[in-house]
């Protein structure tokens, strides 16, 4: 265990200078502090990805496992089971998946894709690989076919010809069927690409080719010629077989349907326009348009289900997309959210030649998993257990908390229960394949996602799972446009003006702040009671500032001392009250008013986060509000902070007050590092400024200031020139206006455009500081301090940090009735880049978390028990015990875009400092409690993640994880305990990622089974229709007819075979799994059960063996049993 000695590492002092001389080094820092965390305990992983598959573009069933597979348009796969079993893979070449084709009950799939590969996955693992692949190099790809119990898979190119592919060995047949002998003379042109292949349910040696320009082939697979030819002078888009193979059915570019008997090639025993107008003198129907898929299923009891989606009218514009469910003399239309991109009948039996008695249809839209019920009368769908809308609005932000309270999941369900659609089927799931995995973790995990539309979604995250708890929609608090012409003109975004774009969560109090893109501000408090709440005044702090001279170089300009726009009476010396209907100022320029409005009706509240206060920033001369560009919340100082790139804002939430509203230059003080100053300074700034409305003064030795005791009013006057508002209200919303920087409308920015320079020497740059970080703590904020105070820790996008002390009344009734004083201290210190990420370190080392107050209910009766705990309630401390001296150390954590720093305090020393990036920025940062100790973890722009060592900040991981590829990644990517860290991957997939290599260890038992042994259920009695056909399945070789004695072998040159990840050995695992266990099913399941493996011949040969030795040796025993030895 390596121990660093925090004396001998002093790298520098504080920027800011003291009067005072430095005290010296605590005895405490002397020691040795170990760092326990070594880089043996870090490896990066993928763990689990949850959501929708982004673009999907194919769909397939296993009906016996009942697992479902997608694919997408990036090469990606994903496979669900039961509630809880997923699995995510991906094509190394990142083509389409244009179709799926399981092998059933064999724990295998065959994906095909859009550059013309075909590959093998192995299903039988936890984490899927591809077994083989086979790359076509002369052909496209654009269907392929795998019988039941088949080894043999069809595959149909766009030139019109169809390969066989054995996949056992992936190698292609010598048997190819060849497009102009399909067709031979029935059509002059090409037919087209290959659209369906199958086979005669009730005779495998007779295959069905179905053509783009209309044409079908009966193709007899022995013979090697076409039975019959069926033409249609539309297009065909798929083609289904009735279980008997007495007929099919075709749908067609027009919106038809064409149902033909095999024998009858001339023409379509019927012809049916489900969605077209009948013309009364007996006409063709009007065209409509293109049905994309049919599904013929027959039923024992009843009429067959013929199921399509597409072939609407032209006509019904703006309708949405629709699945058709014909049954009998019912036709059912079915509107979709999306456009659908495939559709599966799931059905009892997974043989095709018998009744198929399906109960559900799958329907894969673009962005939406939907099944249907059809044994339930109106087809309700089922209610979908998969965190498939995680995009139901888009995310903007994420939040990951792990370890969280114990009972903070059951609370957050138990008030989510009650929002849950009803009218879904009471059946069960009907996808249940799988088994859950058996993991280790224990501890419980919350995801919390911010939406476009205002929304906040709470899940549970506990185990590699992720299911939905609680959804919280902030955008009731505001009055919505019916319509583009009531749209107010005082809005700063065109679109999703609700947009979340910062969260900050107490999990122990259960508080939690929301920041909207509309530069506002909502604090929600949870309760279990049902409530009903008035907004009908809206609050707004306006204050008429002096003009002041800008100063050189566009700096900041420096507000004077705020003056009330009335007479200084204290009848009007308080802020004045509106109605929510603000408008503008005579001169028509937006002036004091809130980019949104709040409702004037009565807002009923239910069981869950309720709303506690609303604050807003408001229009100034014309200029909107700077969107808000960092939050915090501490619930044990009953306070909420935020801040732009004008300066930041300190809301007592339990007073209703403004406590500060303060410009960045402001902040510095006569300390400001860039000497921004005034051309001609005004007096104001050289004097202390006294408001007195009936109230007695109060001198401090530090600071000069004036406590106005109204009830109304608090405004403090420091030598610095900064100043406070404090309104003592009981209204629900706050308006904070902000104080008049100099940063002009092109200038303003967001989190994520700040400038990446770590020069502070323009004064350009100087004009765009923005307050990028907060943190409440308990600590040091002076070199002379002899005891922790308070604190609030403020970092900018130029990496300087500032402390602000914070005087708190006593707790109880005292705290809401006397105001809390707010005092700057100055600077602490200074990093290269934007500051990220603070957190402070006892004197051994371990996190010191904020204070906080444990959650009690705040709408319990009067005079019950629950409102006496509330009276009694104490903020739970997190500072050091009292059996510590007062004057041992704390270490401040400090990471910027560029470095992270170590202080050590009270001396403000820099302990430690390490540049974690010369050529990029740290996106994101936070300070991790592992198992073993705490770390810093950062994820950077250039895809490295690293963590470092604290306090000695030594590098103990750095991988080249991901590369930024959108603002998506560096918006949601967060850090969290143990080891977790989660992204959005895609704009409906969440990434989850461990850098923990004890999680990486036991990651193989979380994950669940996709595969279970399962039997195929038994075949159906075919003796009848064996003799009447002349033979089915058991008559056709098809080794016999494809194999390489039959057929001969392939050219090379069509096709390029390739290996597995897994090469020899997987191949091996291949024939001895998967394809052994395919060959074992095929003869059991076989009538005559004749054949037996090589395997099953080789071992009763050699206990046939055994046997007769056993015998012959027996005989010659008794035989020699009786002779002496000399009669040998």
């Amino acid at each position: 265990m390596k121990k660093f000695n925090i004396r001998k590492v002093l790298d520098g002092l504080t920027a800011v200078s003291s009067p005072s001389p430095s005290p010296q080094l605590g005895a405490k820092e002397n020691e040795l502090i170990p760092e326990t965390l070594q880089s043996e305990h870090f490896q990066i992983c993928k763990t689990v990805r949850h959501g929708f598959p982004y673009q999907p573009s194919s769909m397939a069933f296993d009906p016996v496992q009942k697992i479902l597979a997608i694919g997408t348009q990036s090469g990606a796969l994903r496979l669900f089971g039961r509630p809880g079993v997923e699995c995510y893979c991906q094509h190394e070449s990142g083509a389409a998946v244009i179709q799926l084709q399981f092998l059933i009950n064999e724990g295998a799939l065959v994906s095909a894709l859009a550059d013309d590969s075909i590959h093998l996955w192995n299903l039988r693992q936890k984490r899927p690989a591809v077994l083989h692949s086979l790359k076509f190099n002369k052909e496209r790809i654009t269907f392929c076919h795998l019988p039941f119990q088949s080894k043999w898979l069809y595959i149909g190119s766009e030139r019109g010809n169809i390969h066989i592919v054995n996949v056992e060995s992936f190698t292609l047949s010598g048997y190819t069927i060849m497009w102009n002998k399909a067709i031979e003379l029935s059509s002059k042109a090409h037919p087209g690409p290959v659209v369906h292949i199958s086979d005669n349910p009730m005779d495998e040696g007779k295959l069905i080719i179905g053509f783009e320009s209309g044409i079908v082939v009966l193709w007899d697979l022995k013979s090697k010629r076409a039975d019959y030819r069926y033409t249609y002078d539309e297009a065909i888009h798929s083609v289904a077989w009735h279980h008997e193979g007495k007929q099919f059915i075709c749908s067609h570019s027009d919106g038809t349907l064409t149902i033909w008997n095999i024998k009858s090639p001339a023409k379509p025993a019927q012809t049916i326009t489900p969605h077209g107008k009948q013309p009364k003198d007996g006409k063709k129907p009007e065209p409509c348009k293109p049905i994309l898929k049919v599904e013929y299923k027959t039923t024992r009891a009843g009429d067959p289900f013929m199921i399509f989606s597409g072939g609407l009218s032209y006509d019904t514009v703006g309708r949405r997309p629709c699945l058709t469910v014909m049954h009998g003399k019912s036709t059912a239309v079915l509107e979709m959210d999306y456009p659908i991109v495939d559709f599966l009948t799931l059905c009892e039996t997974p043989y095709p030649n018998d009744f198929q008695e399906p109960y559900a249809v799958v329907v894969l839209l673009e962005k939406d998993l939907v099944v249907i019920d059809l044994a339930q009368n109106g087809y309700p769908i089922f209610e979908n257990p998969y965190p498939m809308m995680i995009h139901e609005s888009p995310v903007t932000c994420c939040e990951y908390l792990a370890d969280c309270p114990v009972d903070l999941i059951p609370a957050l369900y138990s008030v989510g229960s009650r929002q849950k659609r009803q009218g879904y089927s009471k059946k069960e799931w009907p996808i249940s394949g799988g088994n859950w995995g058996l993991g280790t973790q224990s501890y419980p995990e919350i995801i919390i996602t911010g939406h476009a539309d205002g929304s906040v979604k709470f899940w549970d995250a506990s185990a590699i799972m992720l299911q939905v708890l609680y959804k919280l929609k902030t955008a009731k608090v505001f009055e919505k446009a019916r319509c583009k012409e009531e749209k107010p003109n005082t809005e700063i975004v065109d679109e999703d003006p609700f947009a979340i774009q910062l969260m900050s969560w107490c999990p122990e109090s259960r508080m939690l702040c929301v920041a909207g893109v509309s530069a506002h501000v909502i604090i929600y408090r949870f309760s279990k009671q049902e409530i009903t709440t008035e907004v009908l005044l809206e609050v707004r702090l306006q204050y008429e500032l002096n003009d002041l001279e800008s100063p050189e170089g566009g700096g900041d300009q420096t507000p004077a001392p705020p003056t009330p726009s009335t007479s200084p009476s204290p009848q009007t010396a308080a802020p004045q009250t509106h109605t929510s209907t603000s408008s503008n100022s005579s001169d028509g320029i937006r002036d004091n008013i809130p980019c949104l409005k709040v409702r004037s009706s009565p807002l009923k509240q239910s069981p869950g986060y309720q709303v506690e206060l609303v604050v807003q920033l408001v229009w100034v001369s014309g200029e909107p509000p700077q969107q808000i560009s960092s939050l915090a919340i501490n619930s044990s100082y009953g306070l909420v902070v935020f801040g732009n790139s004008n300066g930041l804002a300190v809301v007592d939430y339990l007073q209703k007050t403004v406590l500060l509203n303060l410009g960045i230059m402001e902040l510095y003080g006569s300390n400001d590092p860039y000497q921004r100053q005034l051309r001609s300074p005004r007096k104001s700034r050289q004097q202390n400024i006294y408001l007195n409305f009936n109230s007695a003064q109060d001198e401090e030795a530090d600071m000069e200031k004036v406590i106005c005791q109204s009830v109304n009013l608090l405004v403090v006057i420091s030598e610095w020139g900064l100043y406070f508002f404090c309104v003592f209200l009981s209204t629900v919303l706050l308006s904070v206006c902000p104080p008049r920087g100099s940063i002009p409308l092109d200038n303003r920015d967001n989190s994520f455009s700040r400038s990446r320079s770590s020069s502070v020497t323009s004064i350009d740059k100087e004009a765009r500081e923005a307050v990028t970080s907060f943190y409440f703590c308990e600590t040091y904020n002076r070199k002379t301090d002899g005891g922790l105070t308070p604190s609030l820790w403020v970092g900018t996008s130029l990496g300087t940090v500032l402390a602000i002390s914070l005087n708190m009344p006593p707790a109880g009734e005292q705290r809401l009735l006397q105001p809390v004083i707010v005092s700057p201290c100055g600077t602490l210190v200074r990093l290269k880049g934007s500051i990220l990420r603070m957190a402070f370190l006892d004197s051994t080392g371990s996190l010191l978390p904020s204070a906080f107050e444990p959650w009690y209910e705040p709408n319990a009766p009067a005079n019950g028990e629950e409102r006496d705990k509330v009276r009694k309630r104490r903020p739970v401390s997190v500072s050091p015990s009292t059996s510590q001296e007062l004057n041992e150390n704390q270490y401040a954590v400090v990471c910027s875009e560029k470095q992270a720093k170590v202080i050590s305090l009270p001396s403000q020393t820099c302990v430690f400092k390490h540049n974690i990036t010369e050529t990029s920025f740290v996106l994101r940062a936070d300070v991790v409690q592992m198992n073993a100790g705490i770390c810093l973890a950062c994820f950077c722009a250039n895809g490295h993640i690293m963590t470092l060592s604290l306090p000695g900040l030594r590098p103990l991981l750095d991988v080249n994880y991901l590369p930024l590829t959108d603002m998506r990644i560096a918006r949601t990517f967060c850090f969290t305990n143990l080891g977790q860290a989660l992204y959005l991957t895609s704009p409906t997939e969440i990434q989850r990622i461990t850098y923990s290599q004890e999680v990486c260890e036991n990651l193989q038992e979380m994950l669940g089974e996709l595969f279970t042994p399962v039997e195929t259920p038994e075949a159906p009695n075919r003796g009848f229709f064996k003799g009447l056909f002349g033979g089915g399945a058991q008559s056709l070789d098809r080794e016999e007819l494809f194999g390489e004695s039959g057929a001969g072998k392939a050219p090379r040159s069509l096709a390029q075979h390739i290996p597995g990840p897994g090469g020899i050995e997987g191949m091996k695992g291949a024939a001895s799994g998967i394809v052994g266990d395919l060959a074992r099913a095929r003869i059991a399941l076989d009538e005559r059960g004749q054949k037996l493996s090589e395997v099953e011949e080789r071992t009763a040969a050699m206990m046939a063996s055994a046997d007769t030795f056993s015998k012959h040796a027996h005989e010659m025993m008794l035989k020699c049993k009786d002779k002496k030895w000399y009669q040998f």
